[in-house]
């Protein structure tokens, strides 16, 4: 999957180097040509100099074959702009922001992007929005039986009641957000596109979710999932 990375400080450069290291394609882009210097020497990916939010820039970053792209500047106002170009212009599949005010945090969610504003797990959320194939664990109990965890609905249950998904006794859904907002769950709740699932699932250890949802599956029908505030 090609990757296209906006922002490389910090953050951006270190999720250059995750993201790479885990055999995708990753473009970074950044309007400061010096910015690249953090990246290693032996970084196998793609540096591009403009705006994220210049079209064209994201044209020559290969934006129209691209699975995911993050906008991780140092400024809300670009990333968000960056962001939306992306999604609503370019259609890309998943798409995330770096907000640093967290009050304008919800806000966009409402929007339909995704953000992340917490500073200490950046890298880890935007990993974990990036990447829809890999569930997210929330909690734990200490005896590791009982394991809260978040998955993207998956595209073939939209239209459907989430009172049957798969599991058995064994899972049982909790809650729902959906467009910015937290819904508890109740008997005939229908799936909605971008909806993400919170589920209480017992007797399965942390890599042992997935199989305890009954959730696999292939192509674009895969479980997803994301995480970030």
């Amino acid at each position: 999957m090609r990757v296209i990375i906006v922002g490389c400080g910090r953050v951006g450069s270190e999720l250059a180097v995750t993201v790479a290291a885990a055999s995708h394609e990753v473009v970074v882009v950044d309007r400061d040509r010096t910015a690249f210097a953090r990246l290693p020497g032996d970084w196998p990916g793609r540096t591009v100099v403009g705006f994220g939010f210049d079209r064209d820039t994201l044209e020559e970053a290969g934006v129209r074959g691209a699975g995911a792209l993050a906008a991780v500047t140092s400024g809300d106002n670009t990333n968000i702009l960056t962001a939306r170009v992306a999604r609503e212009h370019f259609e890309v599949p998943s798409v995330v922001a770096r907000i640093y005010d967290p009050r304008r945090a919800e806000l966009y969610q409402r929007l339909g992007i995704p953000t992340v504003a917490t500073v200490t797990w950046t890298v880890e959320q935007v990993i974990r929005r990036l990447n829809p194939q890999k569930g997210a664990t929330e909690w734990v109990d200490p005896s590791g039986q009982l394991v809260l965890v978040e998955k993207a609905l998956p595209a073939d249950w939209v239209g459907r009641s989430l009172d049957k998904l798969p599991g058995g006794d064994l899972v049982r859904l909790v809650g729902v957000r959906r467009s910015g907002a937290a819904l508890l769950a109740r008997p005939g709740l229908i799936g909605q596109e971008g909806d993400l699932l919170y589920l209480a699932v017992y007797g399965h250890r942390p890599p042992e979710v997935d199989a305890g949802l009954g959730l696999e599956q292939d192509g674009a029908t895969q479980a997803t999932s994301e995480a970030g505030r």
